[in-house]
């Protein structure tokens, strides 16, 4: 059976303690949990004993399972110098999360805006975009390969990989079993295809089904671009989303994102309803 969880960061808190409470409250099983809510960065310098002891002891407390760990950074940023920052901080969270006891380091493929990682930028679909991802993503797969922890990236219409076919080219070049897929049905769409929802996403799982590690719900308002609303609040077929879910074989955390904290309760249970019956572990 799959899960539902949340991500730690759209739950500000003044501490580690009040952030994972808030999220267990809600209903949340599992946690996207983003080091930042922890020590205000995303990738620390270190981690001491202590500091992991509290991580873990805070999520056991709360009944709280880690899921996966955030390490996003822009992996084809047009700065070079950036990139290699990036790539340093990444390989250090790689390193520690089995400390953490997570199995999974969720990425962000970027893009050539040299901005926001998640705005389209016409460049990034440019050969030199791609080798400059393959060089990045190589390095964080060896990483990830010497420390026992699974990558996980996502088709998001704003980033290089904004095609579930690119997706797919990515994880056969690679050619890694540390390396899989985030699937999230909201951000699939270019522009165009939301006429053709259940098409798109009958591709999408037939291409990228088995190899889901992760999986995502928010919704989309519009087509072209990332779903930013909360499930259920946009065009998404849930129900059909839920059930190529199940159909994959998938058994591990769906994360809740692109809300805000009052709207969690409300949200976890919609896709609770959506899901087929016998799908989803409740808490």
């Amino acid at each position: 059976m799959a899960t539902l969880g949340l991500l730690s960061p759209e739950f500000p808190s003044p501490n580690l303690e009040a952030n994972l409470k808030a999220m267990a409250a809600a209903g949340a099983t599992g946690v996207q949990f983003d080091l930042v809510n922890a020590f205000g960065h995303t990738f620390p310098e270190s981690l001491t004993d202590s500091q992991i002891a509290a991580i873990k002891d805070g999520f056991a407390a709360n009944g709280l399972e880690l899921s996966a760990l955030s390490g996003t950074y822009n992996m084809i940023d047009p700065d070079p110098a950036k990139r290699a920052e990036g790539a340093k901080g990444l390989d250090r969270l790689i390193a520690l999360a089995p400390r953490l006891g997570a199995k999974v380091v969720t990425l962000c493929t970027g893009s050539r805006d040299p901005e926001d990682m998640w705005k389209r930028h016409e460049d990034s679909d440019s050969p030199e975009a791609w080798q400059d991802l393959l060089v990045t993503v190589k390095q964080a797969v060896k990483t990830a390969e010497a420390h026992g922890i699974v990558l996980g990236v996502e088709t998001e219409v704003g980033n290089s990989i904004n095609t579930v076919r690119k997706a797919r080219r990515l994880l056969d070049e690679v050619g890694s079993p540390n390396l899989k897929i985030i699937m999230d049905g909201a951000n699939i769409f270019q522009k165009g295809e939301l006429p053709l929802m259940r098409e798109k996403l009958d591709e999408a799982f037939d291409l990228l089904g088995n190899d889901i590690v992760l999986a995502h719900a928010k919704d989309l308002d519009r087509d072209g671009e990332a779903g930013h609303v909360p499930a259920g609040l946009g065009k998404l077929d849930y129900p059909y989303y839920l059930q190529k879910m199940q159909e994959s074989g998938y058994q591990g955390s769906i994360i809740l994102h692109a809300l805000k904290p009052e709207q969690a309760v409300e949200r976890l249970a919609f896709v609770r309803g959506a899901a087929p019956a016998g799908y989803l572990k409740l808490r």
